[in-house]
């Protein structure tokens, strides 16, 4: 009896301790995606190593859920519904309606509204800074599960992501607050005229 009593306080006392480390998390998390977040709209630099996506660098904008992003290969707006993805070798605009995991290809602060609904999540120290661990409660999500690295002034610095069994690694740098305007996530067809349309929607 004493043994069961035992195994019983001791279940309790780690749910209570996985509850506590999760809602702490959340406050990091919560803290991380009101900077990033700002109403106003910011932006950063990134470098990405990924065998789904391949090698790439190069700077984001965003805005709430929108965000433009050029790399030597492309340019990316994405106006929270529609992503236009200008492929510079091939002069195409592939117009899309892309899903979870393709828009955090491109937009590594798409995890702050990811982590609100659907993920479990825990946190540790690593260094200074925080390392935060989404698992999603459906595994049929296009990102089953995510790390996030954030340091002491809440700013994440890197992101790692799994899709499958293959994993994406973002660095993220220079992040700064701008005012930006919303024509500024929105392909404008007059910058491109010789491009080709290609909707893929």
């Amino acid at each position: 009896m004493y043994l069961l009593l035992l195994a019983v306080m001791t279940i309790f006392s780690n749910q209570q301790a996985s509850a506590q480390n999760a809602a702490e998390a959340r406050k990091v998390l919560d803290k991380t995606a009101a900077i990033v977040g700002r109403s106003g709209g910011a932006s950063a630099n990134f470098t990405m190593s990924s065998g789904k996506y391949g090698n790439t660098s190069g700077t984001i904008a965003i805005k709430g859920n929108k965000f433009h992003a050029t790399t030597p290969q492309a340019v990316v707006w994405y106006n929270g519904k529609t992503q236009w993805s200008y492929m510079k070798k091939t002069d195409e605009v592939n117009i899309s309606n892309p899903n979870e995991a393709q828009q955090m290809s491109m937009n590594p602060y798409k995890f702050i509204t990811m982590y609100k609904s659907g993920y479990t999540l825990s946190m540790k120290n690593v260094g200074g800074n925080k390392e935060i661990h989404m698992v999603a409660q459906n595994k049929g999500r296009s990102i089953p599960e995510l790390y996030i690295t954030v340091n002491s002034s809440y700013l994440p610095t890197q992101i790692k992501m799994r899709q499958g069994s293959q994993w994406s690694t973002i660095k993220i740098s220079n992040f700064k607050a701008k005012n930006l305007s919303d024509a500024t996530f929105v392909f404008n067809a007059k910058d491109y005229p010789s491009a080709e349309m290609v909707d893929l929607r």
